[in-house]
């Protein structure tokens, strides 16, 4: 498991107080952490665990233990903040050099180097340990394959060197739907690929919408963010693009599920229609930073969301309502329709 950063980086900290109707905006509330704490960014945490669920929703058999989840869940958390505090260790100098991150743990000197070591060290090995020794080793080596595609992968080799860092940076943070689906049954079928894939391309319309909002601080540092070097218009465009594939891509989530698949689906549909109608309504401004704050709010909602439907249609109340709708003798169409 990877932390929340690879699906949008640089999101732990409040921007910078803006002045009336600035880019940014607030996007979280400012709350000073301990320094240990701030560094493993637990706030990107919690979405991370929820496609987890998502990914041991989709699992065949029958549902895992408690201790199975809480194992998985605990591994996952612990294997996220040791990449966030790897993170931060790695950027410490890019993050000195913009105002909206040099208040950060490590460039402002509230905790050493060696500290945020250690406690990444700490953090790997309980969370690897914990999955090799309650879960399987499946579960683990997929935890440690995300946590290092994140940090070498995104942090180091791909997000200072091109503007399609996110796109494939983008599989570390799809990787947690294969721990949940691995802690399961041990195997890698392929519905938990295709919530691997889901959130792949779901990454890059959330992870654009905020980078919208922070282009002047990646541009101040050279950073290659998509509407750095290729502007604002076309990063909509592909923000767009993306997003109706991720609509797409979310329904097939219905052939997953052995008996709620219907209802998923149609559960679903209003989250799609919330995230083209906000990705429409910043194309259509493409320049409005409020459009793409409320595109990236309800990107995060979107992702929650179609967790929660995937674990609702694997009740078996949910079940039996599904099989009712496929089953139910519907009225005939219209003679005029029907020919």
């Amino acid at each position: 498991m990877v932390s929340a950063t690879a699906l949008s980086p640089d999101r732990d900290q409040p921007i910078s107080p803006p002045a009336a109707g600035s880019a940014a905006g607030s996007i979280r509330p400012s709350v000073r952490l301990p320094a240990w704490l701030e560094v493993a960014k637990p706030r990107l945490i919690p979405l991370l665990l929820a496609t987890t669920l998502g990914g041991m929703a989709l699992s065949a058999g029958p549902p895992p233990s408690p201790g199975t989840v809480m194992a998985t869940l605990t591994g996952g958390a612990l294997a996220a903040a040791a990449a966030g505090v790897l993170n931060c260790l790695w950027e410490e100098e890019l993050d000195g050099r913009m105002q909206r991150t040099s208040r950060r743990a490590l460039p402002s000197g509230r905790l050493a180097r060696r500290q945020a070591f250690a406690l990444a060290v700490l953090l790997t090995l309980a969370a690897t340990s914990l999955l090799v020794l309650v879960v399987n080793p499946l579960a683990a080596s997929l935890s440690l394959l995300g946590l290092c595609s994140y940090v070498l992968l995104y942090t180091a080799l791909l997000k200072p060197r091109t503007p399609q860092n996110i796109v494939i940076g983008g599989v570390a943070g799809a990787i947690p739907p294969l721990v949940g689906a691995a802690a399961v049954s041990g195997v890698l079928g392929w519905s938990a690929w295709w919530l691997f894939a889901l959130v792949m391309v779901w990454t890059p319309p959330h992870f654009w919408s905020l980078a919208l909002l922070l282009r002047e601080d990646y541009r101040s540092v050279g950073i290659p963010m998509l509407p750095v070097v290729h502007g604002v218009p076309l990063t909509v465009r592909e923000i767009q693009r993306y997003s109706w594939v991720t609509a797409g891509l979310s329904l097939l989530g219905a052939m997953a599920l052995p008996a709620g698949g219907l209802l998923y689906a149609l559960l679903a549909i209003p989250f799609n229609a919330r995230l083209l109608q906000l990705s429409g309504r910043l194309a259509d401004d493409p320049h409005d930073n409020r459009r793409a704050r409320d595109l990236f709010r309800w990107s995060i909602l979107y992702l929650f969301g179609l967790c929660l439907l995937l674990l609702l249609a694997r009740l078996p109340q949910a079940q039996e309502l599904g099989l009712s709708l496929l089953t139910s003798n519907w009225p005939p169409l219209p003679a005029g329709i029907a020919a």
